[in-house]
């Protein structure tokens, strides 16, 4: 028997050309959480093209699947996402996470006989947004995986990389309405209060602790100008 680590690198150097059309095929069709339909195929057709057990629709999610292969007492599990972000698209690289997922999943399927091991390939949905992994989990397509991995794109190269805690709040401001030529001393602007709130926010910035980030977008100001929102 070669050396494993030999045999993933050329079993990788061999389908480069098919693991970057597949980076760049998920790349120019982006799809958000939970709608990436056309994505999940690509990765999942591959690994069926390469003899992976592929069951898709898995906990009940359309766009997740799971491709194994081997019968090993070791589970390896390897990640592949594939959303994108609203209208940047793949800016966070979730196109090459599916390409680089399937690429070690092909690897490791060259030598799982060899090593004993079962090679489990997640297709996993809405990491952007929704938490498909958190969903996956709760269904059990985790339960007797040994270990999974999956590597994500940067401009720099590291073994780990730290993660931060997150934290939703959505924060309505009611005012009253009230036309802002006519008779502008009767509203109450809810629009106003809200910007008040984003300049202190934004001063406090500066007191935070390393690490602690606060972003917001307003998903709703108003109707029409002459409207006291």
């Amino acid at each position: 028997m070669s050396h494993p680590k030999a045999t993933c690198r050329s079993s990788v150097e061999r389908y480069a050309d098919a693991l970057v059309g597949l980076s760049r095929s998920i790349h120019a069709e982006p799809e958000l959480a939970y709608r990436e339909h056309r994505s999940a195929a690509k990765v999942a057709d591959l690994a069926e093209r390469e003899g992976f057990q592929v069951e898709r629709g898995v906990a009940g999610l359309e766009t997740a699947f799971t491709a194994t292969y081997g019968s090993g007492d070791l589970v390896v599990g390897l990640c592949a996402e594939y959303d994108a972000l609203p209208e940047v698209g793949h800016a966070c690289g979730h196109n090459i996470i599916a390409a680089a997922s399937t690429g070690a999943a092909i690897a490791l399927r060259d030598v799982a006989d060899d090593l004993g091991v079962t090679v489990k390939l997640v297709g996993t949905p809405a990491e952007e947004s929704g938490g498909g992994k958190v969903q996956l989990l709760e269904h059990g397509v985790f339960d007797g995986v040994g270990l999974a991995m999956m590597v994500h794109p940067a401009p720099w190269e590291a073994v780990a990389s730290p993660s931060l805690a997150i934290v939703d709040l959505e924060v309505e401001y009611s005012g009253r309405a009230s036309h802002a030529a006519a008779a502008p001393e009767l509203g109450v602007n809810a629009a106003d209060a809200l910007t008040i709130a984003q300049v202190a926010i934004g001063l406090a910035r500066q007191h935070l602790e390393p690490k602690q980030m606060v972003h917001g977008i307003v998903t709703h100001g108003g109707a029409a100008p002459n409207i006291v929102p």
